[in-house]
């Protein structure tokens, strides 16, 4: 969810002011998503390099997540959308934080009509190394390692190989997100500032992925000779 800063900016604006313009951005995302039958979808909100940004910026995207959880969590539940978060591991998160998130997953965790993951304090590297560390710890053997044997040690082992990457604002970087998921993922880059990203611009990415031909390292059966 890229462009937050420099929305605020073309608008002489403090970053703030885009970060909470945003919080609209993502309420409208989750209906487009849902009532377009998406049942995976994942928000990349925070990420382990955004620590550094400067301390009041970081502060203020706690608390302004804080309300938003707090704010928005009936209607993710009367919508039947299962919450949960990816990462939420460093301990500058503040508790009260991290207790609503415990608490909004909680709220949630019976529904299913769409799963909601928010990447939070994310990043998919740490996500690669603890998995390696997890099968080290129980001694599994180098020779049976496998990609699903890994994929079983990652956050969410549940959750599909992503389909969809969409990065608002025309960056065109994976930023460390789900570095293992996304290894065949369509990528689409919309221009358009993520606070300004809509319902109509959603569905029009969701339109151009569907216009895709997935071949997964292969070729069309028209190019084979298959029938």
């Amino acid at each position: 969810m890229d462009g937050n800063g420099r929305w605020a900016a073309q608008r002489s604006l403090p970053r703030t002011a885009g970060h909470r313009a945003a919080e609209r951005t993502v309420i409208d995302v989750i209906e487009a998503a849902r009532s377009a039958g998406v049942e995976w979808l994942s928000l990349y909100a925070f990420s382990t390099e955004n620590w550094r940004r400067p301390d009041d910026e970081v502060a203020f995207l706690m608390e302004l997540v804080r309300r938003a959880v707090r704010k928005h969590a009936p209607l993710l539940r009367a919508r039947g959308i299962r919450c949960r978060f990816l990462g939420v591991t460093h301990p500058r998160i503040p508790p009260a934080l991290a207790q609503d998130f415990a608490d909004l997953t909680t709220l949630t965790g019976e529904s299913r009509r769409m799963t909601l993951t928010v990447a939070f304090d994310h990043g998919g590297r740490r996500d690669i190394v603890a998995a390696a560390r997890s099968l080290i710890r129980g001694g599994v053997p180098a020779e049976d390692v496998t990609e699903e044997s890994f994929a079983a040690h990652l956050p969410f082992p549940d959750t599909p190989d992503v389909d969809l990457v969409i990065r608002t604002s025309g960056e065109q970087r994976i930023s460390n997100f789900m570095l293992w998921q996304v290894a065949y993922a369509e990528w689409v880059f919309p221009p358009v500032l993520w606070p300004d990203f809509r319902a109509p611009h959603f569905l029009e990415c969701l339109h151009t992925y569907q216009q895709r031909e997935r071949r997964f390292g292969g070729v069309p059966p028209k190019q084979n000779g298959a029938p």
